[in-house]
Formats: structure tokens, sequence, C-alpha cells
């Protein structure tokens, strides 16, 4: 059974502020959970149903961080999301650090994805392409925002986000830049570089006019229905999909 003390902090981290001031997270379900564990973060807690420990007992062993046994009525009381109903993680954060930018190849650059199941869905579209590393602006939904997670899918565990300044980061960036705009050239018919950068913009307001000086291509996904826009994260899934095939041509 959990304390009350341990249930009141790992409520807490439902909200931003507090995982900010104790520098951690909370990851609910088997497959994200156990991909968290599997990952290079620092795990505090894992709290679990007695069947879910017996099955994962090997595993769970080698770590070194404390688990507790719960029932599932507990589990859906201490997270976000109602259908947990076999484990959750505490995990310390990590720092906010850019990986080093390879010549040859492309990292997405998000201006302001507000909505965290965006935000996690474009995660989980990186970590299906190959990108190692998405730069959002500090205006974008958290990382570690539960929905963010969740929808994710275990992707944040590969795919490292680092928040700051776009101009901060485009304005030195020496590889081609493509933005997604409603009016550019046809992805289908984009000639992509060996590496680069792709901005994707907010949902409704599209790239901020402050970045375009640092877009060199103008890129756009074709309409031939009658829909005014596209979800942000299925815009990168579009240009991400394109990108990929034409670079293997």
């Amino acid at each position: 059974m959990i304390s009350r003390n341990k249930a009141k902090f790992i409520k807490s981290l439902q909200l931003k502020k507090y995982r900010k001031l104790e520098r951690a997270f909370v990851v609910e379900g088997a497959k994200s959970a156990m991909e968290l564990i599997n990952a290079q973060y620092r795990i505090i807690m894992v709290v679990a149903t007695p069947q879910f420990l017996l099955k994962n007992e090997e595993r769970l062993a080698t770590g070194d961080f404390e688990i507790i046994e719960a029932s599932e009525k507990e589990l859906s009381a201490l997270g976000s999301f109602q259908t947990n109903s076999d484990v959750l993680a505490v995990a310390e954060t990590r720092p906010n650090v850019a990986l080093p930018i390879r010549e040859d190849e492309y990292t997405l650059v998000l201006d302001d994805i507000r909505d965290p199941g965006n935000m996690g869905t474009i995660i989980r579209i990186a970590d299906w392409y190959g990108f190692r590393q998405i730069i959002a602006s500090e205006t974008s939904a958290e990382l570690y925002n539960p929905k963010t997670l969740q929808a994710s899918m275990g992707s944040f565990t590969r795919v490292n986000v680092f928040y700051g300044d776009l101009h901060a980061f485009l304005t030195p960036f020496k590889a081609p830049v493509y933005g997604a705009f409603l009016q550019g050239m046809d992805v289908h018919e984009a000639e992509f570089a060996e590496g680069g950068a792709i901005v994707i913009g907010n949902e409704s307001r599209g790239i901020r006019p402050s970045l375009e000086p640092h877009i060199d291509h103008r890129i756009s996904i074709p309409r031939y229905g009658q829909a005014e826009s596209l979800n942000a994260a299925i815009a990168a899934a579009v240009v991400c999909d394109n990108l990929m095939s034409r670079r293997k041509r």
C-alpha cells in the first residue's frame, strides 16, 4: 500500500510547477513505463499492481529504485488517466540540453505547438522517421505533460527535445531550412538536401512571421478536398514521409 505522503507527491506531479520544482515526472501505463525503465532516465519509484510486479519481476529487480505495490483503484486515483490499471513510474527530468547537429541529418523545429497531444504525436513521428532531436520554442507544450508523454507512446525516451529560442538556433544554422506553409512548393516535388531543418508552425497560426527570414524553402502539402487545414502532427508526418522517401531516391 502506498503511503499518504508518496501519494501526495505523485499527485502533485500532475502540475507543471511541481514537476519543475521537484525535477520529476510521472509516466503511466505498462508500455510507456517499461520504455522509461529501459531508457537512460533515473527512476525514483515504480508503483504497480501485484500482477504487473510478478510479470516483470526479473526486469524490475535489476533497477535501483523503490517498488511499491498498489491496487488498480489506487493507481487510477494517483494518475491522470483512469484507464491506467497496471503501473506508473516516477523519474527525474533530464537537463534541457541540445545535441550536436550533424550535417547529414534533419532536425524538426516546432514553433509554438501548444497542444500536448500534438506534441507527443510529433515526438512519436520523429522517432518513427529516425529524427534524433526536436528543437521546440519555449511556448510549445511541455515534454513532461502527462498528455504529451501518453501521446508519444514511449518515443520521448529516444528523441531528445530541446526548448529554446528558435531565432538563436536558426540564425547560425548553415544547412537548408524548410518551412511548412499553406502556400509553397509542393512537398511531393520538393528537393531536399542531405541535412537540414523542418519547421512546423502553430496549430492555427502557422509559422510566426518573425521566423520567416530564416526559412530558405517554403513547402506546402497540396489540398485535394475541402478541409481548411491539417492537424500539425499530421502535417509533420506528411512532410517527414516525403523527406525520407525523396532522400532515398
